[in-house]
Parts: structure tokens; C-alpha cells; sequence
């Protein structure tokens, strides 16, 4: 097994005001020189159920024709044992009492990632870390991340965690299955019911897991380890 570790990450409903209940973030682990053979691992399954290999798994596209993929998918995150995921709930962002606690939502999203990967980390491995574009910014706010856990993690070289990049999700498999999981779980968060299909995969995953999804797992679930993140005294 190699000793550097890839982290693709994705991230769901993070803004301070776009009327959304729930944030979450969420990331798939995997050793480096496992990504190739499970990107064709993802790409064949995508052939066995007539679906285009360019085509780019979201959980968008989850729906009634494409449901029995995306079930076959879930199963092999979890029949694969190489693969892990962590995702970071904040159940509702309307509690937030920023101000009370000296800080912007920035700051506040800065700690979430913060919780996200720094159980991720360990003294064993190198870190790669990956995470899906989503404005003109994303540098800047990758760079501020990764000197955020480089310093809790004592890494004042970036020899542990060498790199935070970002990247586009239709060119990395993994990001996509990242976004897949991330999805799943906002949407149970913000209690969406306009899909059976999201539905039936949200219960699938419960099936596959053990998990109800409602709450967290304990810290050292290696498998599919969830944190949902709780106000204190209402803030």
C-alpha cells in the first residue's frame, strides 16, 4: 500500500445565506495508488448500466433511470475496502451566533474543514488533498485551509500534508463519488422528500452502513465516520 493518502472533497449548502437548513462536508479517502484502478472500477460500472463514460456522476442526476447505478455505486464504496468517508454536518446554519463567538461565517467554514480533515490525518502517511472548484477564490481559501492544518498538525514544512489543490469534479472520478455521499447526506439533513430515487439511496446507504445517519458515528469509525456538529448554549 502506498504511504501517500489522496482526500477528495466536496461540500454542500456552505454558504452563510442561501436559505438552505444544513451544511456539509464531505470527503473520500483513498491510498494513492489505488485512484486508477478504482476510477475504471467507477467508469465500468457506468458501462454496465448504459451510461457514457463521460458522463459525470452527481448526485444531481440521481433519479428513477439512473437509480439502480447509483445503488451499485454506494455498493462499492462499501465492498471496496481501500475506501473511507468522513463528512461534517452543521444541521441548521440558523443557529449560528457568529458574533457572539468573535468570528464571520469564513472563519466559521474554516473550522468545519478544520473537523472535516483532521481526523484524516495521521504520523503514518503523506496527504494529498483534493477539492471540487467552485469560484474564482478557491485558491486563496485552499491556501488559508491548508496553513490552518499544517499548523494544528505541527507541519510547518508541508511534509505530511503537501498539498491542498483544486480541481474540477468532472475530471476526477473520486471527487465525483465524494459529491454523491456529500449530497445524500444533505439532502436527508434538510429533509428534502421530492424524490423516491434520492430516497431509496438514502436508504440503501442506511442498509449498507448500520447507520441511521442522524447522528454521530463514534470519533474512530474508519469506514463511514460522521460528525454532526452541535451549537453550544444556542450559538
Amino acid at each position: 500500500m502506498s504511504d501517500q493518502i489522496h482526500i477528495y472533497c466536496d461540500e454542500s449548502c456552505h454558504l452563510e445565506h442561501d436559505h438552505q437548513r444544513a451544511m456539509v462536508l464531505g470527503a473520500v479517502s483513498c491510498p494513492a495508488d489505488m485512484r486508477k484502478r478504482l476510477g475504471r472500477a467507477m467508469k465500468a460500472l457506468k458501462a454496465h448500466h448504459g451510461i457514457s463514460a463521460t458522463r459525470e456522476i452527481k448526485w444531481t442526476q440521481v433519479a428513477p433511470s439512473t437509480l439502480a447505478f447509483y445503488r451499485d455505486l454506494v455498493s462499492l464504496f462499501f465492498d471496496e475496502p481501500s475506501l473511507g468517508f468522513r463528512g461534517v454536518v452543521v444541521p441548521n446554519k440558523r443557529v449560528l451566533d457568529h458574533e457572539r463567538f468573535d468570528q464571520d461565517h469564513d472563519e466559521f467554514y474554516y473550522k468545519m474543514w478544520w473537523q472535516l480533515l483532521t481526523r484524516l490525518i495521521d504520523d503514518q502517511h503523506t496527504f494529498r488533498i483534493f477539492v471540487d472548484i467552485k469560484d474564482t477564490h478557491s485558491n486563496t481559501k485552499l491556501g488559508k485551509l491548508q496553513e490552518v492544518l499544517c499548523n494544528a498538525h505541527y507541519d510547518f514544512n508541508n511534509e505530511r500534508i503537501q498539498s491542498i489543490e483544486a480541481v474540477r469534479s468532472h475530471d476526477v472520478p473520486l471527487v465525483q463519488l465524494a459529491d454523491v455521499l456529500t449530497g445524500l447526506l444533505s439532502h436527508h439533513f434538510r429533509g428534502i422528500q421530492d424524490s423516491q430515487a434520492k430516497q431509496a439511496l438514502i436508504q440503501h446507504l442506511r442498509a449498507r452502513s448500520g447507520l441511521g445517519l442522524d447522528r454521530s458515528t463514534p470519533p474512530g469509525a474508519r469506514k463511514f465516520n460522521l460528525f454532526v456538529w452541535q451549537a453550544r448554549e444556542g450559538a
